[in-house]
């Protein structure tokens, strides 16, 4: 397929033009209750060109290799447009040319599973939660989704790597006297099959504080120390700060900009941040972004101190920082954007134990629940939580929302757990949805955290 691919674009008469083929497999088996709603698997197939003349760059896709020539001679009169008409003007970083095949390490490869494996296994986990007397009904999905990406671009790179990503995942609502509460369950990764056997024990345990929540409190709202669990400032790292350091975020944001300068203290010296899509089947894995660029770790607060930021060529060369390899698309429908891959804080050096007691009387926050930012200021939702009175662990609280702004949040980190839990499925909706993004790290101690109630 790359020699295919090589020969559309030979004669293309641009600075630059790449063209990404892509065969995209999804499937799905999906409960609601005991009741199976769908079956099935999808297979969809296309083209991307982009293509970079006297800086203006644009794209194309088409789904028939017999459209790429019409896909290539208007995404060159998109950029001529553009170049004309005074549009952005674009120029890309320099890159190795790179050639490799990749293929995944697989336990298992879900692919050579039968369906009715697939249905069986997520029946089962679906009844463990169903048998708890106080579940009302669940919602659960087994998701399979394999990229099979070939990419060429004209300064000679060629690479071919299979993404294979593989999750159960929802939720279960249970129910008592008009009180409804509802706890999330995820399972998987990129490495196989295998991750999804012998789990039996985490859906007893999601069931189980779904119905412990009929009984919790709700937390009166007020300015708490707090201590946030893997899940929960993983979604603060991704969704407050690391959309941040998406260079395509800010780069037409002078405010933002001005505050997001490499070499800037936004944090306390607790926190370092990383960026690390090479860590081995997380769901954020992969090797080679949609540009054909090798992905890097990426150090993006070192101590409290800003140090790198995630980039596709364009961004970087605009910034004239490094390419990254942060360029990723949703699937063969898009151009890619900078997208992060697996997020999260640097583990410190407390046990949990050590952090309540650090913490003394405050709260006890676990996995997010939705959210919003807007600007530097964040609302997350907690799934649950618990009162801490003297380092110890007390009643479980419910219906949590923690906001705040974001900077000053990262100030406030006064200390870092020592354990590594990284989020077992991925989707962030940046223009595209993203099942790559994965996060999580160890717990943090942030003190006066802002906490509403119901």
């Amino acid at each position: 397929m790359l020699g295919r691919l090589e020969s559309m674009i030979r004669e293309v008469d641009a600075d630059f033009v790449d063209i990404r083929y892509e065969i995209k497999t999804e499937t799905v088996v999906s409960f609601v209750g005991r009741e199976i709603k769908s079956v099935g698997s999808n297979t969809t197939d296309g083209f991307v060109v982009r293509v970079l003349r006297e800086g203006g760059f644009s794209s194309a896709t088409v789904t028939r290799e017999e459209d790429v020539p019409a896909s290539i001679r208007l995404a060159l009169e998109g950029a001529d447009t553009i170049r004309k008409t005074g549009g952005k003007r674009v120029t890309l970083a320099d890159v190795p040319v790179v050639e490799d095949v990749v293929k995944p390490p697989l336990d298992i490869d879900p692919r050579e599973v039968e369906i009715d494996e697939k249905i069986r296994l997520t029946e089962k986990y679906n009844e463990i939660m169903l048998d708890r007397p106080e579940t009302v009904t669940t919602r659960l999905t087994y998701r399979e989704v394999a990229r099979d990406k070939h990419y060429v671009n004209s300064q000679g790179t060629a690479v071919s790597e299979v993404l294979v990503t593989t999750n159960i995942l929802g939720e279960v609502i249970a129910g008592k006297d008009g009180v409804s509460q509802n706890v999330r369950v995820a399972i998987g990764g990129a490495d196989g099959f295998r991750k999804l056997l012998d789990r039996e024990e985490l859906f007893h345990e999601r069931s189980g504080i779904a119905a412990g929540l009929l009984d919790a409190r709700s937390v009166k709202g007020g300015t708490y120390d707090v201590v946030l669990n893997p899940g929960l400032a993983g979604v603060f790292t991704h969704e407050a700060f690391g959309h941040f350091s998406e260079a395509d975020i800010i780069e037409d944001n002078p405010g933002l900009r001005n505050k997001m300068v490499l070499g800037a203290e936004l944090g306390s010296r607790e926190v370092t941040i990383v960026a690390d899509s090479t860590l081995p089947g997380q769901v954020g894995y992969y090797k080679y972004d949609d540009e054909g660029v090798l992905v890097k770790p990426v150090t993006l607060m070192n101590e409290g101190v800003l140090t790198g930021r995630l980039h596709s060529r364009a961004t970087a060369a605009g910034f004239g920082e490094p390419p990254t390899g942060h360029a990723v698309a949703e699937d063969m429908r898009f151009e890619p954007i900078v997208r992060m891959g697996t997020i999260f804080i640097k583990p410190g050096g407390h046990t949990l134990e050590e952090l309540l007691r650090k913490l003394g009387d405050g709260l006890y926050l676990l996995d997010g629940k939705g959210g919003q930012t807007s600007g530097e200021n964040f609302t997350f939702g907690a799934q649950y939580g618990f009162i801490v009175e003297g380092g110890k662990v007390g009643p479980m609280i419910r219906d949590v929302n923690i906001m705040g702004n974001l900077f000053t949040t990262l100030k406030s980190i006064e200390a870092v757990g020592n354990e590594m839990v990284l989020s077992e499925s991925g989707g962030c909706g940046k223009g595209q949805i993203n099942i790559k993004s994965a996060l999580g790290g160890p717990s943090v101690l942030i003190r006066e955290m802002v906490v509403g109630g119901a």
